[in-house]
């Protein structure tokens, strides 16, 4: 780890990087928030971008959650889906990113009776407009709701078996405390069975027991979060050995009040332990900042140095599941 002068955006966003660890649905700006809801006929509770914006101030995960999905309403056709990752892939290919595998929640739309072939069908055609223009590479990967339960992730699993040649991988978010993942094993497995690759959220705000169970019993190939991982020496000296990627987001763990701030934050000692650290933004629409504002918020409050901002770029590209080349 280096300490160095101020960094600065432009050369955060020179480095070619990945952002691993994106919601698509966290995305969704205010300003697009009000346009789909006024296209789709929705009514927001809110009335206006800056009250709604002024909303963003959150306790916990639980209590971003609940903000989250209710926003989620405006999302109704393929229009919508793909004008929201069209949105978020200019931005991100202005900070520099060349590739993101980007998750997204197919049981939030399934409940509200949008179709599977809406939700993917927008965000396909975004990605393949980006990539054709020479913006970011993307690749989807669905995220079951854990805490519905592992029954309602199969159901889930089964709907999306026609669509598995459209998706990375499959993953596991929402809340975590008292949703381990083991309980996952088996929709985990059958996924595999689908030719598709595995993430999970773990050791954010769940103990370090959980990222056990994400590697061990899931069998997962990158671990999202993972900060609490620093609280087991033996589980830190298994991820660096392993080379486990980690996917680590800053200014949502602030924001969440995972940790206190940037200053505190655990990627220093992920570090120095050797694991295999990168940085992400989660949902940056409500965390208050892009991938690139992540990068110059280590800069800044940690002391990290444009070296140091270099690997952590270099080492998002190396964990991306398919190795795309940097640009």
């Amino acid at each position: 780890m280096t300490i160095g002068g101020p960094v600065t955006l432009a050369q955060v966003s020179a480095l070619p990087k990945a952002e691993l660890h994106l919601h698509i649905e966290g995305t969704l700006e205010p300003e697009l928030a009000f346009a789909l809801a006024a296209r789709n006929g929705v009514t927001l509770r809110y009335p206006d971008t800056e009250s709604l914006r002024r909303a963003y101030a959150f306790s916990d995960l639980s209590s971003f959650l609940a903000l989250y999905y209710e926003c989620m309403a405006v999302l109704r056709t393929e229009r919508d889906f793909d004008d929201l990752a069209t949105a978020y892939l200019d931005r991100a290919r202005a900070d520099g990113v060349t590739r993101v595998e980007m998750f997204f929640d197919p049981q939030m739309h399934m409940s509200r009776g949008v179709p599977l072939s809406e939700v993917i069908g927008g965000l396909r055609a975004a990605a393949a407009r980006s990539a054709a223009s020479g913006g970011p590479q993307a690749g989807l990967i669905a995220c079951f709701l854990r805490d519905l339960g592992p029954a309602a992730a199969a159901a889930t699993l089964d709907a999306l078996a026609e669509h598995a040649g459209d998706l990375l991988g499959v993953g596991l978010d929402s809340a975590e405390v008292g949703y381990p993942p083991g309980d996952f094993a088996r929709v985990f497995s059958d996924a595999r069975g689908l030719g598709l690759h595995t993430v999970a959220h773990a050791g954010e705000e769940g103990p370090p027991e959980y990222v056990w169970e994400a590697l061990d019993v899931l069998g997962v190939e990158r671990v999202d979060h993972g900060i609490r991982s620093v609280e087991d020496p033996a589980l830190l000296w298994r991820l660096a050995a392993d080379r486990t990627p980690l996917t680590v987001c800053p200014l949502s763990n602030v924001r969440l009040r995972c940790v206190e701030a940037i200053a505190s934050h655990p990627i220093a000692t992920l570090l120095e332990a050797g694991v295999n650290v990168t940085v992400n933004s989660d949902d940056p629409a409500y965390f208050g900042g892009y991938v690139a504002d992540n990068y110059l918020a280590l800069a800044a409050e940690l002391g990290l140095g444009h070296d140091t901002l270099a690997v952590l770029a270099a080492n998002s590209l190396a964990a991306c599941l398919d190795h795309p080349p940097a640009r």
